[in-house]
């Protein structure tokens, strides 16, 4: 699998202190393909999200994306690289709460050099792509909790990156929200190519993956899933 990956993991260790995060971890994710990180609390999961995004550093080992060494790169490049080419989605979505929906989905775009009026035309095309063009005025805190995650996935996908990571993106919903975030999440992934790796405890949702990674005491064991 190695050589068709576009994001690899080779041999991940990462301590905190006295605890060990990361024990020899691999991961290798294809260009397009949903992976699931599942495993439980305290096992790694987050950790190995956070190194595969360039926003830790292992301690040893390598993290390659697209034929290029992240470990190797300065924080900047690893930003820019973040900013263009990596979006995310997180538990709570972390949403900008002085700015409208809208304007918070337009974000990564105008950050990346787009005018303001394209830059609100395509994020109102995404927000009504997941189904929440009616909130494009609200600011977040006047939006549902399924509302506002929905938003936060058309922030994710606005940019159309090569690669999203989403920790726990449903942990903070109820069960039909989340079952329909991540029906118009993964639905809307597929459609432009990225790829996703998704962090969840839950089966219900990494039942829309494509394949299983689980994590245990830093090490992964993955598993290809029969569809």
């Amino acid at each position: 699998m190695t050589e068709q990956a576009l994001l690899s993991a080779e041999d991940l260790h990462l301590n905190f202190g006295e605890t060990k995060a990361l024990d020899g971890a691999s991961l290798h994710v294809r260009a397009g393909e949903v992976v699931a990180l599942m495993g439980p609390s305290g096992s790694g999961k987050s950790t190995l999200l956070h190194c595969l995004a360039g926003i830790l550093s292992p301690e040893a080992g390598q993290v390659s994306y697209a034929g290029r060494d992240l470990t190797a790169m300065s924080d900047s490049e690893r930003s820019t690289l973040r900013r263009g080419e990596f979006g995310f989605v997180f538990q709570f979505g972390q949403l900008v709460p002085e700015l409208t929906c809208l304007e918070n989905v337009a974000l990564p775009l105008r950050l990346s050099g787009t005018g303001r009026r394209e830059a609100h035309r395509i994020a109102g095309e995404w927000l009504d792509r997941l189904e929440v063009g009616d909130v494009a005025q609200k600011r977040p805190g006047q939006a549902s909790g399924g509302q506002g995650q929905r938003v936060a996935v058309a922030r994710a996908l606005v940019a159309q990156p090569r690669v999203v990571f989403a920790d726990e993106p449903t942990g903070a919903l109820d069960s039909l929200n989340g079952e329909l975030v991540m029906k118009l999440f993964i639905a809307a992934a597929k459609e432009t190519g990225a790829a996703v790796v998704l962090v969840t405890h839950e089966a219900r949702v990494a039942a829309w993956s494509d394949r299983e990674a689980v994590v245990r005491d830093g090490r992964v064991r993955e598993q290809e899933f029969v569809r």
